[in-house]
């Protein structure tokens, strides 16, 4: 696109009344939550987050694959892989922040990788797999 800096790319047409870059629009954004992940987050919190996201997810892949209310097969891959990014994601905030030692690191990831294979799995099993292949 011919830009070192991804900031001064166009965020709108270049010829428009006001022309925008992208470090236009996200230039604030991106210093509030770097702020926030490298300083100011709760780790201990982000921890429980992990646990609870590792967890929901796991409930969501345990439920039955017929729905009890309805009888059609409903797998519910989505909503599981939902929890499966957002733990993804708070790990890569507790790596960032260094609160993860190099040996935690390597069983984080599995844990992670774990539950990405299991909503790998539970998404053969949906109806949309087919249509997805």
């Amino acid at each position: 696109l011919g830009f070192d800096d991804g900031n001064e790319m166009p965020f709108n047409d270049p010829a428009a009344a006001t022309p925008l870059t992208d470090g236009d629009i996200f230039r604030e954004a991106e210093a509030q939550y770097a702020r926030w992940n490298f300083d100011v987050a709760d780790t201990d919190m982000l921890f429980q987050h992990f646990r609870d996201a590792e967890a929901e997810c796991q409930r969501i892949l345990d439920q039955p694959e017929t729905d009890p209310k309805t009888g059609r097969h409903i797998v519910m891959a989505l909503p599981a892989y939902d929890q499966c990014i957002k733990a993804s994601h708070l790990f890569n905030l507790l790596d960032a922040r260094g609160v993860i030692s190099v040996t935690e690191r390597q069983a984080y990831i599995g844990r992670v990788r774990t539950l990405a294979k299991a909503c790998a799995d539970a998404f053969v099993k949906t109806d949309a797999a087919g249509v997805a292949a």
